[in-house]
């Protein structure tokens, strides 16, 4: 009798137990929505039913258009994570995870496996990505991958009540895949997966759906052994069960506070600096001793003081001063060592503890153990009836690495699609233009009655549409009479105009947001209104289901990144705008000391400690026109500078003209303090020539003074020396002094005056020069 795999067993228990009629009714609904999003809204009999009464078959899916939309909303751009260090020393790592997370978006294509995840939400009510390790990229190393696993595949415990099954006791994923196939996903277990027995019962997961005979779409749970062929053989493959199930585990831990104790070297050092600290110690105690002694001694002298009680109290101060100096000593010691003993913090398991309590060096240092549990992840592999393997993902890795994106939580792992209120409006809509195109084809092809016998019903039935055509009856028959439809009512119109609205109104999704140019509004203004207040719906779609699942897929990725990423590695990301190049981070760098060895590592990406929030928004579309616009209205209120305007726009080499414009802003200050500088010498030389000017007046007017009193001083001579000779030759010779004097005052006067206006003349025409080079100067630099 063959051993039975007691681990391949269980979970295939659990498997059974999973598939509860809640699970099969949540699943053949959705799989229902996902078929009429997809335009396959007729089943089997309800296409022969029609065929049958000659009714036309074709469908107006107005749930496409609103899954597309719904789909743009939520993927129109990255999302984008921001990490906050816990500490001082974790900034730095915590700025790198951004870079880190894009680095692994791009390398597992991110936006694709998203943009599937969140139709199968809209779709399937729920969409899911995965975080997990592909061993083989970085040629062994490892890498960080995302995977978007179908929904249907995915078995949730449940008795979850969280949004992110964050208590689900586990999750299953089950597959039904070739042999082949997992030989090669699974080459070190080759041998086991040969000798899984094929199941050739597969049961269709959608048992209801083929009751209903509701047409499937393609999928590979659907196929059997005769759909498969090995290219290798060219023969039919046979499939397999394949289960990969995830279960949280609680583990025991001890946070563990102990007290590292220095060795010989320190405690050299320890003593040395003791003794240090004592002879620095004693000195002073002996200088305050002799200063005690020098005043008892005085006072002995004066007669205060005996000499016994001298003599006493200085054998007291004695014996005090070594007590003094043996505590200090004793106090500097402990000081000392405990400043130099390090407490260290660990966090071990607990099976690692009572091993390490084992040690007396240990025991004796320990301070504090406080015990705690902790969740970690088993993950178990079955292929068929045999487990591959079991293990438990590394400690930092505490939450299933499954990321749901629910598009309407119902508190429960069956949550609501967004096709699911759509369904029956679609199927209203179906019938109203069906039974309208109907009608109006047999008003267009009459049917006729007639007496059998009385026509020649092919002659009829070929030419009985033909305009003009001569239709012959029988001699003594009755003439047919022609079958007119029954009118139909108005009441269809209304149907199908309020069935529009009301799938408008039911999916949040307008007219108006598909460009429909009637449902829009009339002024620019208007149009903004209507975007901001149309998405709001979405909007809180997004914030309330979308942005928590991508902030768990944030905490997965820094998790798994964080157990991978333990050596040197150098990552480089392209950065989406296109004002900024490849960026290029390092993390894990190496430090050595000057022997050459390894003392530690810098940017220790591992080691850091750092929370993960999503940026809210950062997958919603951008009004461009708008956001354009806004920041036209902030560079003019001087908020933002056209660089920032210039970045959002789509102008070609914008690379280029921010270059440019960075040098045209740094000549355009350059010469603002060029012209500043050349005001400034202006001023000065104005004032100097000022002051020149003010100095050669003076200058002058003494001058001329001083000639004056000389040439009076002269005619005073002259007069005193012909004082004798009588008063009119006196009186001839003043009139003739005054009216010499006078005129000589007047020809001064004048060469003062046209001195000043040389000067003026002179002054203008060095001041059109300088104009004049200025002009040139300013003319040359631009």
């Amino acid at each position: 009798m063959p051993k039975i795999d007691k681990t391949a067993q269980r979970v295939k228990d659990i498997f059974n137990k999973s598939r509860l009629n809640s699970r099969s009714q949540w699943e053949y609904v959705n799989q229902k929505g996902y078929d009429f999003s997809n335009d396959n809204q007729l089943s089997n009999q309800e296409r022969i039913a029609l065929e049958e009464q000659g009714m036309p078959t074709f469908t107006i899916n107005r749930i496409m258009p609103v899954v597309e939309m719904l789909n743009f909303y939520a993927t129109a751009q990255q999302p984008r994570w921001q990490a906050v260090g816990a500490e001082g020393s974790d900034i730095d790592v915590a700025a790198v995870f951004s870079d880190m997370a894009d680095f692994i978006w791009y390398n597992s294509d991110g936006s694709s496996l998203y943009a599937n995840a969140i139709n199968d939400s809209i779709t399937k009510s729920i969409g899911y990505l995965m975080v997990s390790v592909d061993q083989d990229q970085d040629n062994g190393m490892g890498e960080v991958v995302i995977q978007n696993p179908e929904p249907f595949d995915v078995f949730v415990d449940p008795k979850s009540r969280d949004m992110m099954f964050k208590d689900a006791a586990y999750i299953l994923i089950k597959k039904i895949l070739p042999k082949n196939h997992l030989m090669k996903l699974y080459p070190d277990h080759k041998a086991k997966i040969k000798k899984v027995s094929a199941n050739e019962d597969h049961e269709d997961y959608y048992t209801e759906k083929s009751l209903d005979n509701l047409q499937k779409d393609f999928t590979y749970k659907d196929i059997d052994s005769s759909d498969t062929v090995d290219p290798a053989t060219g023969e039919h493959e046979e499939l397999v069960d394949f289960y990969e199930l995830y279960e949280k585990v609680r583990v025991a831990y001890m946070n563990v506070f102990y007290r590292t104790p220095p060795n010989k070297e320190v405690l050299e050092a320890i003593a040395q600096q003791v003794q240090v600290k004592l002879q620095e110690m004693q000195k002073e105690m002996e200088v305050r001793l002799m200063e005690q002694q020098a005043q008892m001694q005085e006072a002995v002298q004066k007669g205060d003081m005996l000499p016994a009680r001298f003599e006493l109290e200085m054998e007291k101060a004695q014996k005090m001063m070594q007590q003094q100096l043996q505590v200090a000593q004793q106090e500097f010691q402990s000081q000392l060592v405990a400043e130099q003993s390090k407490v260290e913090n660990v966090i071990v398991s607990e099976k690692e503890f009572k091993a390490m309590m084992k040690s007396k060096t240990f025991a004796a240092s320990l301070m504090e153990a406080v015990k705690f549990y902790g969740n970690r992840i088993k993950q178990t592999i079955v292929v068929g009836d045999k487990s591959l393997y079991t293990r438990v993902l590394p400690e930092r890795i505490t939450d299933f690495p499954l990321v749901p994106f629910h598009f309407k939580w119902t508190g429960t792992p069956y949550p609501i699609s967004a096709v699911s209120p759509l369904m029956g409006k679609q199927m209203e809509l179906n019938k109203a233009h069906q039974i309208m195109v109907h009608n109006a084809s047999l008003g267009s092809s009459l049917r006729w009655m007639h007496e059998e016998g009385s026509i020649d019903t092919d002659h009829w039935e070929q030419y009985s549409s033909s305009p003009g055509a001569l239709l012959p009856i029988r001699p003594g028959s009755t003439p047919p009479t022609p079958v007119m439809p029954a009118p139909l009512s108005n009441a269809f119109f209304g149907i199908v105009q309020e069935g529009k609205q009301d799938m408008e109104y039911l999916a949040g999704i307008y007219g108006a947001m598909q460009g429909d140019t009637s449902a829009q509004h009339d002024t620019y203004r208007g149009m903004l209104a209507m975007d901001e207040y149309g998405t709001r719906r979405v909007k809180q779609w997004m914030k309330n289901s979308i942005e928590p699942a991508l902030k768990q897929l944030g905490m997965l990725v820094m998790q798994y990144s964080q157990s991978l990423y333990t050596a040197n590695k150098v990552f480089r990301v392209v950065q989406p705008s296109s004002l900024q190049g490849e960026q290029e981070q390092e993390i894990n760098i190496p430090m050595y000391n000057d022997l050459g060895q390894a003392i530690g590592k810098f940017k220790d990406y591992s080691a850091a400690k750092f929370d993960i929030r999503i940026i809210a928004g950062s997958t919603l579309p951008v009004n461009r026109w708008a956001y354009l616009d806004e920041l036209k209205q902030l560079l003019q209120l001087g908020v933002v500078d056209d660089i920032a305007v210039l970045s959002e726009t789509d102008v070609r080499n914008k690379e280029k003209i921010a270059k440019r414009k960075s040098m045209y802003s740094q000549m355009q200050g350059q010469i603002q303090n060029m012209e500043e500088g050349l005001k400034d010498k202006e001023g000065t030389i104005e004032t100097l020539e000022r002051q020149l000017v003010q100095a050669g007046i003076k200058n002058k007017v003494m001058q001329a003074a001083i000639e004056i009193n000389k040439e009076k001083e002269e005619v005073k001579g002259k007069l005193k020396e012909e004082a004798v000779k009588g008063a009119s030759t006196i009186k001839e010779i003043q009139a003739t002094a005054k009216g010499k004097m006078d005129r000589e005052q007047q020809e001064k006067s004048l060469q003062f005056k046209a001195a000043l206006e040389g000067m003026k003349l002179a002054e203008e025409k060095d001041q059109l020069e300088r104009d004049k080079k200025d002009l040139q100067e300013t003319k040359e630099v631009s």
